[in-house]
């Protein structure tokens, strides 16, 4: 498949870890790499800050604030991935 091809490509997903982390990103794309995300903000269950639902509703409303510009997620980290516009 083409990079440019994907579904979710150029998308801003919402991608969830099995680990603490949450991201919220541009969609690239997908290979046997894992996820490549563009313009990434990470929201961290573990750190101080406001709880997720807050940060996704915050994100949604005013824009990604990126905190990277790419990111390679590997695939086994990977537990969802959602069109942030999805998200209630």
């Amino acid at each position: 498949m083409h990079p440019g091809h994907h579904e979710l490509h150029g998308i801003t997903v919402v991608v969830e870890t099995a680990g603490p982390l949450t991201y919220v990103a541009r969609f690239d794309t997908q290979d046997e790499r894992g996820v490549h995300l563009l313009n990434v903000a990470t929201h961290d269950r573990g750190a101080p800050g406001p709880a997720l639902d807050e940060f996704l509703a915050r994100t949604k409303k005013f824009g990604v604030k990126a905190a990277q510009k790419y990111l390679l997620l590997p695939q086994n980290q990977v537990r969802s991935i959602r069109r942030l516009s999805e998200i209630s």
